[in-house]
């Protein structure tokens, strides 16, 4: 239960207690580029579902336990790296089951093929992989998705409802018992669908797109820092999207999609690199969009228990404490031997973790 602490007056919140968070979809990526962002992950988050998408991608269980292994050098005690598998054309059923074995790999991320970073390997044609998503059903290992479509013929901002559309309510149907994750959702469509179907699909929503919406992005010139794959839709998306996670519905739950990208990428004049870095400050950001809906009750279930529930593991039992203090991000950090711009980058978060953080 969230614990809150008052002043004598009962006039201003000091403080606000919740258990342990988990983050149920972030990039860590790789080799130098670990010691930054576990270090980051790792502070106050209890788990993280890892994303496969690295060049190679994360296909089998060893693979995976060898990308575990390398992070873990990196991480404090009591620091869980969960493992996402990537999804091919080539994946086997015997992959899956391997996967339902093996303790640390719950789910496989579906990327169609060049839908986002790294997406190359992805898959081609969706129907093609039915017999693997029977395989996934059977097992009870999770579906985690990439809910977009990548014609290019369809405009950008409607490639998630597209993708819904055509796609998404054909599986569901399809599979009625397959656990499935709509991750990283951007628009009203994903939100009514989500809330509409069984307890069988969720989605994991980001800061970032409750943060901001395409204007942010655009108006007064393009700022790279906010682009990111699916791209950030109108304000009535992003409202949407502030309704659902500060509901109450345990449909919806925390994925922050932090994704870093070296400054010489982010910031190119052609081919901008998408990804929103937020590990830095996730909880604490998210905590001021809960504030601002007047819904800080709500912020424990989104942030510590739905996703542990959905993914059947053991909610934290420990905790950490956030009060209202002013602190200001840095401008850039260190990343292997790049430069990485967080989000909110030289600028004010209104929220500080004060205990429970871990060196």
């Amino acid at each position: 239960m969230v614990q809150f602490d008052h002043l004598p007056s009962g006039l201003f919140m000091q403080s606000i207690t919740l258990k342990r968070p988990d983050d149920w979809h972030i990039h860590l990526r790789d080799d130098t580029y670990l010691e930054r962002t576990v270090k980051d992950a790792a502070r106050y988050f209890g788990r993280v579902l890892v994303m496969p998408n690295l060049i190679p991608p994360v296909t089998d269980v060893n693979l995976a336990r060898a990308y575990r292994d390398r992070i873990l050098a990196h991480a404090p005690d009591h620091f869980t790296p969960v493992m996402a598998l990537y999804l091919t054309d080539a994946t086997t059923t015997d992959t899956v089951v391997a996967a339902s074995q093996s303790g640390f790999t719950p789910a496989f991320k579906l990327y169609p093929a060049g839908a986002t970073t790294n997406s190359a390997f992805g898959v081609n044609a969706v129907e093609a992989m039915f017999p693997i998503f029977e395989a996934m059903q059977k097992q009870d290992v999770i579906l985690s998705i990439h809910g977009e479509v990548t014609d290019e013929g369809v405009d950008i901002f409607d490639r998630e409802a597209m993708f819904i559309d055509t796609m998404l309510t054909r599986i569901v149907t399809e599979f009625p018992d397959l656990r499935i994750i709509l991750e990283h959702i951007t628009t009203k469509e994903a939100v009514q669908f989500v809330s509409a179907a069984s307890a069988k699909v969720a989605a994991t929503i980001t800061v970032h797109h409750l943060m901001y919406n395409r204007n942010d992005m655009l108006v007064g010139g393009m700022k790279p820092i906010h682009y990111c794959l699916p791209i950030l839709k109108r304000d009535i998306h992003q409202q949407a999207l502030i309704e659902a996670a500060t509901s109450g519905d345990a449909s919806f739950f925390l994925g922050t999609d932090s994704a870093p990208h070296p400054r010489h990428a982010k910031e190119s004049a052609c081919g901008c690199a998408a990804g929103c870095y937020t590990a830095h400050a996730a909880i604490e950001l998210y905590a001021e969009v809960f504030q601002n809906e007047d819904a800080l009750d709500k912020l424990e279930g989104f942030a510590s228990e739905y996703g542990a529930d959905f993914y059947r593991y053991e909610r934290n039992p420990d905790t950490i404490t956030l009060e209202p203090l002013a602190w200001q991000v840095d401008e850039s950090l260190t990343f292997g031997s790049d430069e990485l711009i967080p989000t909110r980058g030289g600028e004010t978060v209104q929220w500080k973790v004060t205990a429970g953080e871990r060196s």
